[in-house]
């Protein structure tokens, strides 16, 4: 049984219940009216030796997307987080190595990250996300309607 009206349904829901973040003219913007569940493609990584399939998730149909999108922008406003060591994508990266000094005698590593993604817990998550907020001196909000779609 596909779960992706159910899904839109409780979305529906929240944006209801979160008057502050969204009002009331602009829910318009963050509901997906024709959602889909994520498309996957596999892509073959050629330049690995018996050439791996790399996942790759489309998104953008996906009922949260809109919503999601929202929640990061305020995130990153309320909880802006320092990116001294982040990187945007490999030019970014490229652009910022042309700016250091490699001595001769320094050998350069690549390293393959298997697991980027680690299981965080929605409770670990809030903590988190709280003690963020209270370190950039804003007063967390009330998190019990924000527990409806998870």
């Amino acid at each position: 049984m596909d779960p992706t009206k159910t899904f839109q349904t409780q979305i529906r829901a929240t944006i209801k219940q979160s008057p502050t973040l969204i009002p009331k003219n602009y829910r318009w913007k963050y509901i997906n009216m024709n959602p889909s569940g994520p498309s996957i493609k596999g892509l073959i990584k050629i330049h690995k030796p018996d050439q791996p399939i790399h996942p790759v998730i489309n998104w953008r149909n996906a009922p949260a997307y809109r919503l999601s999108k929202l929640f990061m922008e305020k995130v990153s406003q309320l909880a802006p987080l320092h990116h001294y060591f982040n990187i945007k994508n490999t030019q970014d990266l490229s652009k910022k190595l042309e700016d250091i000094p490699i001595p001769p005698h320094y050998n350069l590593a690549l390293l393959d990250i298997t697991n980027l993604y680690s299981n965080i817990t929605v409770k670990e998550t809030k903590t988190i996300f709280a003690n963020i907020l209270t370190h950039n001196l804003i007063a967390p909000p009330n998190t019990t309607r924000a527990t409806h779609v998870v």
